[in-house]
């Protein structure tokens, strides 16, 4: 991890400033040598980046989705070629590019966080080895080496030894319950975020070896983090919980607001906006309106949600509209008389009256 941490060398001065200037704001709070100065300073980091990260998170869900739609379609290639596999490769480069489809898209905000986790690493490392790194001189590095979070160093890891750890002026079972819950923790947000996304967010309509991959990741990545936790600095632990809680709550907005289309999250979505509408009789927010419009754009190709939720709509007297507002179907029917019927009915000739009707029409005289 050491030899990891120091590839990334070159970024530890950046990460080691903003540090000391969000230490700077909260030690003028809590104190300079609290361990909640230094470890609110790590958190703010983690924000920070995330923040940053936005951009690339956006750009992961589209890829994500692009490539749970393409799962059949790559299942043809592989039954077709699987016996030429060098051909197999280039059909499934010729579907990425034609489709516009980038597999790397969905690891960008895991490799775009990587180089800050390891500077972070890194400085941690240096503080715990009571070494200077960047701009912590050595009055801060000091301080951080007095900085303890509930009675954990920041430095110190869960397989330290007690030597150690006491030169750290803290206990080793101190240091241990406290690793060992945010391990537990760090694991567990892991787990329940990739479960979030199996059970709520994938379209159910799909069945390909691609969900299956998924699950196996689902307990995969908390075992992980789980095993390589007990190396991490409390510091770094700080930071990895602090991230991966982000990503679930981030995660958990988007599955509410803008769900995979097929998937269980986008039944409930559209049960809730049904609700909506009806109660209000119009769709209220920008984003409401985009969804209703793109499912009224896609036609007979809708899945069975937004099927439901046209259906639903018809059964209360709604119709819903290409710009992505509804209106009532007596409304829509009279607004498509005027449209089509209206003219024609007009041009329609008088009725005859009986008697003219029962008249017989007189020959023309012959010339």
């Amino acid at each position: 991890m050491d030899t990891i941490a120091s590839l990334f060398s070159f970024i530890t001065t950046p990460v080691s400033w903003i540090i000391v200037q969000f230490h700077t704001l909260y030690g003028a709070i809590f104190g300079a040598d609290s361990g909640w100065a230094w470890g609110l300073s790590i958190v703010s980091l983690v924000i920070l980046i995330r923040i940053c990260l936005i951009p690339l998170f956006v750009k992961q869900i589209k890829a994500t989705r692009g490539m749970q739609a393409l799962q059949p379609k790559m299942k043809v290639i592989q039954e077709r070629y699987k016996n030429d596999k060098q051909r197999q490769s280039e059909e499934m480069m010729k579907l990425y590019k034609d489709t516009g489809t980038n597999p790397l898209s969905s690891c960008l905000p895991i490799l775009a966080q990587s180089p800050f986790f390891f500077a972070l690493y890194h400085v941690l490392a240096s503080i715990a080895n009571g070494k200077t790194i960047g701009v912590i001189d050595k009055s801060l590095l000091e301080s951080a080496r007095q900085a303890h979070i509930f009675g954990a160093p920041l430095a110190a890891k869960f397989m330290d030894s007690s030597e150690k750890v006491a030169s750290l002026n803290a206990s080793l079972t101190d240091v241990r319950i406290v690793t060992a819950v945010m391990i537990v923790l760090m694991s567990l947000s892991q787990f329940y975020t990739q479960r979030q996304l199996m059970q709520k967010n994938v379209d159910l309509s799909v069945k390909t070896p691609f969900m299956q991959q998924q699950k196996m990741l689902m307990y995969i990545f908390p075992l992980i983090f789980a095993f390589m936790g007990i190396n991490f600095p409390v510091g770094v632990l700080v930071y990895w919980l602090t991230t991966n809680v982000w990503t679930m709550g981030q995660q958990m907005y988007v599955i509410n607001q803008n769900p995979t289309p097929g998937s269980k999250a986008q039944d409930q979505y559209l049960t809730r906006l049904l609700k909506h509408v009806t109660s209000h009789g119009e769709v209220r927010g920008r984003s409401k309106k985009k969804i209703v419009a793109a499912i009224v754009a896609k036609g007979p190709d809708r899945n069975d949600n937004e099927r439901k939720f046209i259906t639903a709509l018809t059964k209360q007297g709604m119709a819903a509209q290409a710009d992505g507002t509804v209106i009532k179907t007596s409304e829509a029917t009279a607004d498509a008389d005027a449209a089509s019927g209206g003219a024609a009915k007009r041009q329609q000739p008088k009725r005859q009256t009986k008697s003219k009707r029962q008249t017989p029409s007189k020959p023309s005289p012959k010339k």
